[in-house]
């Protein structure tokens, strides 16, 4: 196999016109990891590199007609990573069609109707798709609150869209499902937040009833260097910080993180309430006792919501 089946472009495995293969001969091109699926019923030659680029081609070629990217697949365009853990390798992209419209059944997308107004369209390199504004309404709506909490403020930080602007887009909304949920989560986007381990422990912070904490505090040091904290009280020498277990669980990682909140403890008295995803998604509630306890609050128990 010398040349790129299909010139390296992304094709449909139900369409033998585009690559002159039968779709049993696709899907043993597949086995033998010649071809590599990029969403279902979409496949590419192995030997072409994974980029954004062929990703927005392979959307192109399954959209439904009158399609709209929408939900995570629009925040995928806008380069927004909003998908929930447990659906980042989801293989099917979210369109909708306007009411009046037939809703597309394809095992490949997922497909729904809407009311669509023209003003919340654009096109994103070729593809039509919901504007940042409606596509983050969409998620605080539709998503699970953590998870619609941290798609938000990602928005945000990408400059994507300004807080005012979002509440008062979601409060023009009247009768839409799940939009309580929606104005709930809109007044704390905050374009601060760094990673959706600080949205989700800032919305555990909420639902305890606790005050909000500061974001990204920066802590100068004696020899003038500064420490940054993902979430404090400076006022009262409180760090709060969600170590994940991407950047946080090498013993590197750890270490670094021990002796960074030990020297701010041992110069200023800083005292410490982490949050891990046990602690802030399992049902133990020691998270928002402890802090609670430090700020002199009683934490609203039991919790809102639990580990998905």
């Amino acid at each position: 196999m010398d040349s790129l089946i299909n010139d390296g472009h992304p094709f449909l495995t139900v369409d033998e016109r585009t690559a002159g293969m039968a779709p049993r001969q696709v899907r043993a091109a597949v086995a033998r990891g010649e071809l590599r699926r990029m969403y279902r019923g979409c496949v590419v030659d192995n030997r072409v590199p994974d980029s954004r680029r062929l990703r927005v081609e392979a959307l192109d070629l399954i959209k439904p007609k009158h399609g709209v990217a929408c939900n995570e697949t629009a925040a995928f365009l806008y380069g927004i990573d909003a998908y929930k853990p447990s659906e980042r390798f989801e293989l099917r992209p979210f369109f909708v069609v306007p009411h009046a419209t037939p809703r597309i059944e394809r095992p490949n997308v997922r497909c729904r109707q809407a009311l669509i107004d023209h003003e919340d369209l654009v096109e994103v390199e070729g593809i039509v798709a919901t504007t940042p504004v409606r596509t983050t309404s969409d998620l605080l709506r539709g998503l699970y609150r953590p998870y619609a909490l941290a798609a938000a403020d990602a928005f945000a930080r990408a400059g994507l869209i300004q807080r005012d602007e979002l509440i008062d887009y979601i409060g023009r909304l009247k009768g839409y499902r799940w939009i309580v949920q929606a104005r709930g989560l809109a007044v704390l986007v905050d374009g601060r937040a760094e990673s959706p381990g600080e949205s989700w422990q800032r919305l555990r912070i909420h639902d305890a009833g606790l005050p909000p904490p500061d974001l990204q505090v920066e802590v100068a040091l004696p020899d003038g260097s500064l420490r940054r904290l993902d979430l404090a009280y400076p006022e009262l020498l409180i760090g709060s910080e969600y170590d994940g277990t991407i950047f946080h669980s090498h013993v590197d990682d750890v270490a670094h993180d021990v002796e960074r909140r030990r020297e701010l403890t041992e110069i200023y008295g800083w005292r410490w309430v982490n949050g891990t995803r046990a602690r802030i998604f399992g049902p133990d509630p020691s998270f928002e006792i402890e802090l609670g306890e430090l700020l002199g609050i009683p934490p609203l128990l039991p919790r809102r919501w639990g580990g998905r």
